[in-house]
């Protein structure tokens, strides 16, 4: 969480590039650490990154939910497929949420986004359509206040903190 007066843990441009809508895959891990991964279906980010919601198919992320209940751990990893720029985001108390219809408008701007940016990179419409696949009732959600983000885009900064414009 931010005081006032620090600076914005991620500068507007990885901001502008979550919001839009790239690929996002979400991990947790038990309170033995054992790991757990899946695809996001959607995303949706606060105006200032402040509160980011990500969505994943119940039924493929038994794992990851259960460790996310019981720890509050998430980390996610926000990636643009035509450039490999990515940005993870970490918090220690993140929380699940029924989605509800209010949710639909920022699945489908997701959908729209990844058609988009998968279609840069030589793949139809109806690749993402299928990856993202879900039905509504289906579905949780996972909301977090950001605590920690490093840059994660392949090269010399990979593995490097965020905090601003740094």
């Amino acid at each position: 969480m931010e005081t006032p007066g620090t600076p914005p843990l991620l500068p507007p441009e990885l901001l502008a590039m979550m919001a839009r809508g790239v690929s996002v895959i979400v991990s947790s891990c038990g309170p033995d650490l054992t790991p757990s991964l899946m695809r996001a279906v959607g995303s949706q980010v606060g105006p200032q990154g402040e509160q980011v919601t990500v969505f994943l198919n119940r039924g493929q992320s038994v794992q990851l939910l259960r460790d996310v209940a019981r720890t509050g751990r998430v980390a996610v990893v926000f990636s643009e497929p035509h450039s490999h720029r990515t940005v993870q985001l970490k918090s220690n108390s993140a929380r699940l949420r029924e989605v509800t219809p209010d949710d639909v408008p920022a699945l489908q701007r997701y959908l729209l986004a990844m058609q988009g940016e998968l279609g840069r990179i030589g793949f139809a419409p109806d690749f993402a359509a299928a990856m993202l696949a879900h039905r509504l009732e289906d579905l949780s959600a996972v909301t977090f206040a950001p605590e920690q983000a490093f840059d994660q885009t392949p090269g010399p900064r990979a593995g490097q903190p965020l905090r601003g414009l740094a």
